[in-house]
């Protein structure tokens, strides 16, 4: 139901493989596109979500990164470990400027790792579905909400379909206000007429390699409002210092102090991971956007 969009960095292919029995148990597909030239950290990352029966999608054409000219590393890397694994399966990305043929190509090589179509860019969804035919019965479609309008969607009607949203508003951390919506997908999904969900959790779609010192320390938080019909929103703790880029650490502890004065009002509907009433897929979703 739920698929997490992951770029492929180190960390975050760390947070997959230290959650993977959690993402198991949900029933949680993340879909990691791999950004690095090394593979081996991918490698034991599905290795892992495999071994605690889950699942993921491994973007074998990734738009950015090391692999973005040649994804053939990352498809012998499905070949050689993963064939005739219905865990783990290859997601094709379909971006502006491909052709109907190349992503036929890209699908037909593939085929033997059950492709799931990312839509992200591409214009000719209704030539698509008709050169896929009765394929397209036993297609799982990604659309990036902000490329893949209603009717771009309704094409693949016929197959399983899963909207991601990028709720994250990219900004300098000392501009972010204290509180505003994230999402509210995970709600809303079925009344899109869709078949689960997704995000590019507190990252955000927008790519970078990396960044210099940070003038202002932020800890991004999610919560779901049961005031707001259940809507996802998202707390921004900025450090109060941010106006020099020296002692991080220093700025972490006054946005964490921050953090924990909220926590401590009761009244954040932020989880509390010592309840034993909270609802487990509010805790992994919250748990994974932190």
């Amino acid at each position: 139901m739920y698929y997490p969009y992951f770029r492929g960095k180190l960390f975050e292919l760390i947070t997959i493989r230290e959650s993977a029995n959690v993402l198991a148990r949900s029933g949680f597909v993340p879909i990691v596109e791999p950004v690095k030239e090394s593979l081996s950290g991918l490698n034991r990352t599905l290795t892992s979500v495999s071994d605690a029966s889950g699942k993921a999608v491994v973007i074998v054409n990734p738009y950015h990164g090391d692999h973005c000219d040649d994804g053939g590393g990352i498809s012998a890397l499905l070949k050689d470990g993963y064939l005739g694994n219905s865990a783990i399966t290859a997601g094709v990305l379909l971006r502006k400027d491909m052709t109907i043929g190349e992503a036929v190509e890209c699908y037909d090589q593939h085929k033997e790792h059950n492709p799931t179509f990312v839509h992200a860019g591409f214009t000719e969804a209704k030539a698509l579905a008709e050169a896929l035919g009765d394929k397209l019965l036993d297609t799982r479609n990604v659309f990036f909400e902000q490329h893949c309008g209603k009717l771009y969607r309704k094409h693949f009607a016929d197959g399983t379909r899963i909207l991601v949203r990028d709720g994250f508003k990219r900004r300098r951390n000392a501009d972010h206000p204290s509180v505003e919506e994230f999402s509210d997908l995970h709600a809303t999904f079925a009344d899109e007429g869709m078949d689960g969900f997704g995000d590019f959790l507190i990252v955000g779609d927008d790519y970078t390699e990396g960044g210099g010192p940070a003038y202002a320390v932020a800890i991004h938080l999610t919560f779901i409002d049961p005031e707001k019909d259940n809507a996802m929103y998202i707390y921004h703790f900025v450090s109060t210092t941010k106006d020099t880029p020296t002692d991080p650490a220093g700025k972490f502890g006054e946005a964490l102090t921050k953090l924990m004065v909220r926590l401590d009002s009761r009244t954040s509907n932020l989880l509390d991971p010592t309840s034993t009433v909270c609802s487990k897929k509010h805790n992994l979703i919250s748990a994974l956007i932190f």
